[in-house]
């Protein structure tokens, strides 16, 4: 049985205090009646400092010694992808619940292994997808669920974005495929997720990657063909060499009753929705539109107001480890793809 908290605040720490740690720092914040950030850990004493600083928490170096030494009930992992996996494990046999920030892992055995391991010892496997949660987002997924759409046929999703020299060149772990992953695997991540979530299985996948515009190991650029398993057609186009700053992160979809278009630099902008019913909700388009200075939204905290109320013994997850599994099953066979010439069917293994 999973422990459930019920008189008492959540007991949180944060592993990797780098710049996306700072959306689950303001997540606590506004969450505070609920969770109490008890410690936060980096291996690097500046960003640690800093950390510790700005939070009140106590700092650690290491994860073995904070785990040794605070009694914790989840753990929110802002670690380089690919060390996601080995942390996961580490966390979970100590019995803490983790909160993995995406993508869950960069091999599809790894991330298999998290499932399995959070499973045997009874702890929540918690995979951050904040995309889902944005105003947008949701009323498109309301108009699916209603097969508003009728039968989707074409679905086009595209993320041109920019990332220079200098930010792959900021550390080491950047642009490799170890611990990083490339345009598809660490930027389009949460794009890549609505490609299950939102449309449905996928039956098969071909995909073409190139490096052109930065020395790394990893694509910058890459393009993919996907044949949903209901029969719909759709590409997914991501590069991170568009001049001169972020464009666009878009989804179209095209069915027999209805068009969408979600763009804006990062899915946060309604530009066509159009239906052959009407529905009350049609009303909320444009205020659901916002504007963001940041690619990542505004999704953290209404994400974590279902940690909490899982942990609460209220809800079920909204996105477990075996969700984060969907994902990234079709970034592994994209990749699978993008390297042998060939297509890949899903799923990768039965």
């Amino acid at each position: 049985m999973y422990k459930i908290i019920k008189d008492r605040k959540i007991r949180a720490a944060v592993l990797g205090c780098g710049r996306i740690s700072n959306n689950h720092f303001k997540s606590f914040d506004v969450h505070k009646d609920n969770i109490e950030l008890v410690a936060v850990c980096d291996d690097n004493p500046d960003r640690l400092d800093a950390a510790v600083k700005a939070q009140g928490a106590k700092g650690y170096l290491s994860l073995d010694e904070m785990l040794a030494k605070e009694s914790l009930d989840f753990i929110a992992i802002c670690t380089p992808s690919g060390m996601h996996s080995d942390q996961t494990v580490k966390i979970a046999l100590s019995g803490v619940n983790v909160v993995s920030e995406k993508p869950m892992a960069t091999r599809w055995q790894d991330g298999v292994r998290m499932v399995k391991v959070c499973d045997d010892a009874q702890v929540r496997l918690f995979i951050v997808k904040q995309n889902r949660c944005n105003t947008t987002i949701q009323l498109l997924k309301r108009a699916i669920d209603e097969k508003r759409f009728g039968r989707i046929n074409m679905v086009s999703i595209n993320v041109f974005w920019t990332r220079p020299q200098e930010y792959y060149d900021s550390a080491k772990w950047r642009g490799t495929w170890e611990l990083d992953g490339g345009a598809f695997m660490n930027q389009a991540s949460h794009y890549v997720d609505l490609v299950d979530w939102l449309i449905g299985p996928v039956a098969s996948i071909q995909a073409m990657t190139g490096t052109l515009g930065r020395i790394i190991e990893v694509e910058d650029t890459g393009v993919v063909n996907i044949r949903w398993r209901n029969g719909a057609l759709g590409s997914m186009c991501v590069t991170m060499l568009t001049h001169p700053q972020n464009l666009e992160g878009s989804i179209t979809i095209l069915g027999d009753t209805g068009s969408v278009k979600i763009g804006g630099v990062a899915v946060n902008e309604i530009e066509h929705w159009s239906f052959a019913d009407r529905q009350d909700y049609d009303d909320e388009v444009e205020s659901a539109s916002y504007q963001t200075t940041s690619v990542y939204g505004f999704g953290h905290p209404h994400y974590y107001h279902n940690v909490i109320s899982v942990m609460r013994g209220e809800e079920e997850p909204d996105t477990d480890g075996r969700e984060g599994l969907k994902s990234l099953e079709v970034l592994i066979a994209a990749y699978l793809s993008a390297r042998d010439g060939r297509t890949i069917s899903l799923p990768l293994e039965y």
